[in-house]
């Protein structure tokens, strides 16, 4: 079942934040504050983040605990990982969520300033390397990495993003640091450059890629799934906090599992309250956080995920952002086992549900689900009206977008769908006599 930076020598990072809480450790009498770090937009750490939030489900943890305090959480919301890594290696933050490659410079710069942390669990994930994706302007005539060279791109120096965008100009024969000209941007400010103009690619995690697709504003360039590399996003806590409240953390844990099995059993009420929650379109929210979606959401620290985040450690170093990180010392599960027992040894085991079809009626609380997306076409042409979305993974690599947004090819009476032009090119030039077709045609062959 499926549950599913910025250089370190940047002072932005030191920074102390007038919002910040008070830790855990600086409970006054019997109340105890627990402050956790979490970005909202960034919905694949939903589980530890906006819609834990929403459910309460911590709190409610807190309060069975009855051990004479009253504990009071604050839930302080960031764009990104850097600034929940400075309020914790500041104090101020006891747990954080973030991508793989911000929890990387979360564990540098906290054995670095005597602040050591420790990923004690995972939210959402991707075997492939899915969550990220390159894209670039809705009429432009980039093609593949190749047309790159030369171009301004902007991502979050030091993100999962950016690590993709690295690895994928390096497989593709780019030198990353001068093959391009990167423009170091936050991703809100990022998508403005590629409507601006100012930038003719964006390479960004979750949820931007995806929402810039649905808002027409962007077509996908790259798949990060053809890196075949898992990526992640996971939850961080300061060690000293761990070792003082561990029943703290292990109730932020136990919360964290009743979040994602709530997700898992209600994607689509899920998607709807981290929709209200954050602005995002539920549609966009569905796509990577839906029963079929890019994201699969269990808080188990997995071997293969260990083994993703050892391989960044060469991607940070490359960029002069971290030096050698010991990714065993990091990675501290303890609290996870013990909080969720032999669950978490199912978790451990549990693999990504195949990829699927689907259509989100209008005014459903259910989605359908088809064996193929021809099927799936068949059914939209007949409820164009009636369909709030249309979701279909790439025909090679698994990653779901929407049917509306996808590169089509039609080889022989079958339809297949491409989240990037490449990869359609690469299939269409493997299959003689398949070729392209514009997702009205698709429809209209379908009909």
């Amino acid at each position: 079942m499926k549950r599913t930076a910025v250089p370190l020598a940047t002072a932005a990072l030191l920074l102390p934040l007038a919002a910040c809480g008070t830790s855990a450790q600086a409970g006054t009498g019997s109340t105890i504050t627990v402050t956790v770090g979490y970005q909202s937009k960034t919905i694949n750490t939903v589980t530890a983040g906006t819609l834990l939030r929403s459910l309460g489900y911590f709190e409610q943890q807190l309060g069975a605990l009855h051990d004479g305090h009253t504990y009071k959480v604050v839930w302080q919301d960031y764009a990104t990982g850097a600034p929940i890594t400075a309020q914790m290696t500041a104090g101020k933050i006891d747990i954080g969520s973030m991508g793989d490659f911000p929890l990387l410079i979360n564990a540098a710069r906290g054995k670095q300033l005597g602040r050591p942390t420790h990923l004690v669990s995972v939210t959402g994930y991707n075997l492939r390397g899915g969550l990220n994706t390159i894209v670039t302007a809705p009429d432009s005539k980039l093609a593949s990495l190749q047309d790159l060279k030369g171009r301004k791109v902007s991502t979050s120096v030091g993100s999962a993003a950016d690590g993709t965008l690295v690895r994928a100009l390096q497989r593709a024969g780019i030198d990353p640091d001068k093959g391009i000209e990167k423009l170091n941007q936050q991703p809100a400010v990022g998508a403005s450059a590629l409507d601006a103009g100012s930038a003719d690619a964006l390479s960004q995690f979750v949820a931007w890629p995806g929402l810039l697709a649905y808002q027409g504003k962007a077509k996908a360039l790259y798949d990060g799934a053809q890196l075949d590399l898992p990526t992640f996003h996971g939850v961080t806590a300061r060690e000293d906090f761990a070792k003082q409240r561990p029943a703290v953390l292990e109730a932020f844990l136990k919360a964290q599992a009743q979040a994602t099995d709530y997700l898992n059993a209600h994607p689509v009420a899920a998607a709807e309250k981290v929709a209200k929650a954050t602005g995002l379109p539920a549609e966009v929210v569905y796509l990577y956080n839906g029963a079929h979606g890019i994201s699969t959401f269990d808080p188990a620290v997995k071997p293969q995920l260990v083994s993703a985040l050892k391989q960044d450690v060469s991607v940070l170093k490359s960029e002069k952002l971290t030096g050698d990180i010991d990714v065993d010392s990091f990675v501290d599960d303890q609290y996870a086992k013990k909080a969720l027992g032999s669950a978490y040894t199912k978790d451990l085991a549990a693999t990504p549900p195949p990829a699927a079809s689907e259509v989100w009626p209008k005014g459903a609380e259910t989605t359908r689900t088809f064996d193929s997306p021809d099927e799936l076409l068949k059914y939209v042409a007949q409820h164009r009206s009636d369909v709030r979305a249309a979701y279909v993974p790439d025909a090679t690599t698994g990653t779901l977008w929407f049917a509306a947004s996808a590169v089509w090819v039609l080889d022989g009476s079958r339809l297949l769908p491409f989240v990037a032009p490449a990869t359609a090119q690469a299939y269409v030039a493997a299959h003689p006599g398949a070729r392209t077709i514009s997702y009205a045609d698709a429809l209209g062959r379908a009909s």
